[in-house]
């Protein structure tokens, strides 16, 4: 009789046990040695059998059928099939006396009805390992994602622990990964830029490069670095340590959604159209491109206008003068800074009933995500509407979880708004001196409002609390400056007390009494 003989083996883990290809041919050679079989050819496949659609294996039950091939030699006969499917197409061969032989030397199979019967069971059981493998596979799978345990790779920045099976930050790319955020929630750098930045420090592409532009985005879009993730499109909460803060994911991805904008090239041409307003009749100021120059009018559209233009390097100019009215230089920042610091630990021992809202509300969101994981297992919603209440669920619970962190690390929102007052303030000069007419116009309308031009003379209606530096001393007295102590307390509790309104600072104890 002639034979062919099947080899197979795939990378699923339930088949690690099984020889590999070459000792299952070796064994099956000896075995065909042995019962002096006349082997015709030999099959060999790397697949599961758990699915349909193996080439080799269909290939050579084709050849079965059309040549006069009576018998399969393999090392078993779940390496024939592990689904229904397959093994009915052998036990149908069988029938129709396609195949007369099948032989194993780990299982005998007689061509009787008993013997036929006994290999639909083998196949049976052979497909039950498999699905019941799955299924605990599954529910192991479940129990991580209900303990919030990343079941994949960690992204770059953090490394897969294997000692511990838990996910840390990587020491070397966690921080370059933070810079990359850093970078683009800034607004002045785009993917290609990151990129750049991030070759410069040591985060490189696979091939030694700039890092994949893609590659960045898909970083950048990625909640697993704030402390949820997504697997199979639902969310879930990590218990690996965030890298970012969810405020900082959010500004990112406010920047992507600024830029996805419809492109429109006269507002990237004339960067300062479409905030200020003509002082005379309260028109919006359009620009238009003259001889090589860019001129900024009033658009005049509801009445005749007398304002003329102005040339955008006079415009700038004026833009900029406003903006060093601003700068506190670095000395003044560090101290101020320091006592921010000072005050804002001082006032944690009061604010225990806030934090104790903020847990309580945190608690609330568990207990919401409990009843909705109830109903959902009671098949009272459906799972579309279950996984879109759980990421909303999830996402405010993230949010009210790092109020209480950034409550117990840095006090209360508004020394951070301190704190962004005075770092803001402390870069004016740079803004003013370096940067690009777009971030000039940004850093303009963070500080003010009420943008007028009249008699080609821009005036500003300063914010609280950066009307009272707008309205004291320029630039060059501020660098001037040494004697710290003449900036009096109480202008300094003024300045204070406007950036935080919601806690008065007493004079006796401002941040600025230096």
């Amino acid at each position: 009789m002639k034979y062919f003989i099947y080899t197979r083996k795939s990378t699923d883990n339930e088949e690690r046990q099984v020889l590999s290809i070459e000792s299952q041919l070796q064994e099956l050679k000896d075995f065909a040695k042995r019962e002096s079989l006349e082997i015709v050819d030999i099959f060999t496949e790397s697949k599961t059998a758990k699915e349909l659609g193996r080439e080799i294996f269909n290939l050579m039950l084709k050849r079965v059928e059309k040549e006069n091939i009576e018998g399969i030699l393999a090392w078993h006969p779940d390496r024939l099939a592990r689904n229904s499917i397959d093994g009915g197409k052998i036990i149908y061969l069988i029938d129709i006396g396609k195949i007369k032989e099948l032989k194993f030397p780990t299982y005998r199979f007689d061509n009787t009805a008993y013997g036929k019967f006994m290999l639909s069971i083998v196949f049976g059981q052979s497909k039950y390992y498999v699905d019941n493998l799955s299924e605990n596979v599954l529910r192991g799978l479940r129990q991580k994602l209900r303990r919030g345990e990343y079941p994949s790779k960690a992204p770059i920045g953090y490394l897969n622990d294997l000692r511990t099976h838990t996910i840390i930050i990587d020491p070397e790319k966690g921080p370059l990964v933070r810079k990359a955020f850093e970078l683009y929630a800034s607004g002045n750098h785009t993917l290609e830029s990151v990129g750049i930045k991030l070759k410069e420090v040591g985060l490189v592409g696979t091939r030694g490069g700039l890092p994949d532009t893609r590659a960045i985005e898909l970083i950048l879009k990625n909640t697993f670095y704030y402390g949820v993730f997504k697997y199979k499109g639902e969310l879930y909460e990590g218990v690996h340590p965030p890298l970012i803060s969810k405020s900082l994911f959010d500004k990112v991805h406010a920047v992507f959604a600024s830029r996805n904008k419809p492109h429109n090239p006269k507002k990237d041409l004339f960067v300062f159209r479409g905030f200020i307003r003509c002082g005379e009749c309260g028109c919006l100021v359009t620009a238009e491109t003259k001889k090589g120059h860019y001129y900024y009018h009033c658009t005049k559209r509801k009445v005749k206008c007398s304002q003329r233009y102005i040339r955008e390097e006079a415009l700038a100019a004026q833009i900029r003068e406003y903006i060093q009215k601003l700068f506190i230089n670095d000395e003044i920042r560090d101290l101020m800074l320091a006592e921010l610091q000072k005050v804002s630990v001082e006032s944690e021992a009061s604010n225990f009933s806030f934090k104790q809202q903020l847990k309580e509300k945190i608690k609330d969101m568990d207990a919401q995500l409990e009843r909705l994981l109830d109903f959902y297992l009671s098949e009272k919603i459906l799972q579309e509407e279950y996984v879109a209440k759980k990421q909303k669920l999830l996402t405010e619970k993230v949010d009210l979880r790092e109020k209480l962190e950034d409550f117990g690390r840095k006090g209360l929102s508004r020394f951070e708004r301190v704190r962004d007052f005075i770092t803001t303030c402390n870069s004016a000069s740079y803004v003013a001196l370096k940067g690009n007419f777009s971030s000039q116009r940004e850093f303009l309308k963070k500080c003010g409002s009420n943008f007028i031009l009249k008699d080609r003379t821009l005036s500003v209606s300063w914010s609280k609390p950066f009307s009272l530096l707008a309205l004291g001393q320029g630039l060059e007295e501020w660098r001037a400056r040494r004697d710290l102590n003449s900036w009096s307390s109480d202008r300094q509790s003024d300045v204070l007390n406007q950036a935080a309104p919601r806690a008065p600072l007493r004079k006796n104890n401002s941040i600025l009494n230096l």
